[in-house]
């Protein structure tokens, strides 16, 4: 008897927090379309007459073909903003990108420069750091090595500083190889959700973990807080917490035509290895606990949430086979069968949501999304989440053992055959 009411116990509180979870991340998907004020705010400031500042651009590269690395920085380079520095930053132990970057810099050396980091230990965050002891301008950004930018961003950018008063714009990230692998589409329309809705909400709670690149930072407030955290996976994640502990004001700006295109992983294993990355890097900030400082009690409470998401990823990766098991072994009570539906609710609403925000992917970026598409969207959906699961138990694990070691994702270029899409009617 005791036995049973645990498991009807585990089972309901199960349910109950996979609802919470599923829930919560409905509502931070839908937030830009709450209201026709809510939509508008997400937009980028009108362009101003005056370019007022100047920009320091890193790219930091690693393993990376010469291909990409050109495509990327021939697009920085035609940026429309007249005062635009480029840094291409390297390790000292990858002769052969250094060898490409110096070869790209001597093209263009006005403009172009080669940072060699010679830290021992290589990661992400570490080239950040040694570029920006070298950046001269006003404001630097951040541009991975298969970013691929649109030629008004920074005079967009300039005008949303002006326009905002802003410490930190936050631009939007695109992947665009929808087509490549079946979990491509999910991928694409994932990047989609959380930089056309989600980390605007999270900038109206007062709460933003920065996403990726595309990121935009005073550089004088950006060496007063120590650049980045070099022994952070999530260094992004990590400077937006910071930043938002100080209070300074972060604005996060939309617009389809503005977008940094980029791929999505080339297999299912470097996708597993670059999930994990990622949420190890939250499990990391959460147990720094820098967010602890946040002012309000609310702010906090934000902070915390988000920051476990990764923790509550890791849940539901263990919860789903018990899940699967129970549901065709189990012998419930009726109330505890219907609760065990519950989390269906807002899975349900989700997919519809998500077949709604592929139609507006496609038209925002000028692909022409066909009927297999939403298809392979709804029967993908279970096998991406449950990827992600995977990627989050096994992140729990590595920092249970301590293991911070940097995975990196390796670039194929396969988003350049998609930069050519024309508008769909």
């Amino acid at each position: 008897m005791f036995i049973d009411a645990m498991l009807y116990g585990l089972a309901t509180f199960t349910a109950l927090a996979l609802f919470a979870i599923s829930a919560s991340t409905l509502c931070l998907a839908t937030y830009a379309w709450w209201t026709p004020r809510t939509q508008e705010s997400t937009f980028y400031a009108e362009l101003r007459p005056t370019m007022r500042h100047s920009f320091s651009l890193i790219m930091p590269c690693r393993h990376e073909s010469e291909l990409v690395m050109a495509t990327t920085l021939g697009h920085l380079l035609a940026q429309s903003h007249p005062h635009v520095e480029i840094i291409i930053s390297v390790g000292d132990d990858d002769p052969e990108t250094v060898t490409i970057a110096r070869k790209l810099a001597a093209q263009n050396p006005k403009v172009v420069r080669v940072i060699v980091d010679t830290c021992e230990v290589k990661s992400k965050p570490r080239q950040l750091n040694s570029a920006l002891l070298k950046c001269h301008n006003e404001i630097v950004g951040v541009f991975d090595a298969e970013s691929i930018a649109a030629p008004a961003l920074l005079v967009n950018i300039d005008s949303c500083f002006q326009a905002n008063q802003a410490d930190v714009v936050q631009g939007a990230v695109q992947l665009i190889n929808y087509r490549d692998t079946w979990y491509s589409l999910r991928n694409c329309l994932e990047y989609f959700t959380w930089f056309r809705s989600r980390l605007h909400a999270h900038a109206n709670q007062g709460f933003i973990p920065l996403g990726g690149n595309t990121v935009f930072i005073k550089r004088d407030l950006l060496c007063a807080v120590g650049g980045w955290d070099a022994n952070c996976l999530a260094e992004d994640c990590d400077l937006g917490v910071r930043l938002s502990v100080l209070n300074r004001r972060i604005v996060v700006a939309y617009s389809p035509s503005l977008v940094t295109r980029e791929e999505t992983p080339d297999s299912v294993r470097a996708l597993i290895k670059q999930r994990t990355r990622w949420s190890l890097g939250f499990m990391q900030v959460f147990a720094k606990g820098d967010w602890k400082a946040l002012p309000t009690f609310r702010q906090r409470a934000i902070a915390w949430w988000t920051l476990m998401q990764q923790h509550f990823m890791a849940f539901a990766g263990v919860c789903i086979p018990v899940a699967i098991f129970t549901a065709v072994y189990g012998n419930f009570p009726l109330v505890v069968t219907v609760i065990a539906f519950v989390p269906m609710v807002p899975t349900v609403a989700s997919m519809a949501f998500d077949l709604c925000m592929l139609r507006e992917f496609g038209r925002d970026h000028g692909y022409r999304i066909r009927l297999y598409e939403y298809l392979r969207l709804v029967v993908g959906t279970p096998f991406y989440q449950l990827l992600l699961a995977i990627a989050a138990v096994r992140a729990l694990a590595k920092f249970l053992r301590s293991d911070f070691r940097w995975e990196k994702t390796g670039h194929s270029g396969a988003h350049l055959n998609y930069l050519k899409a024309a508008p769909v009617d």
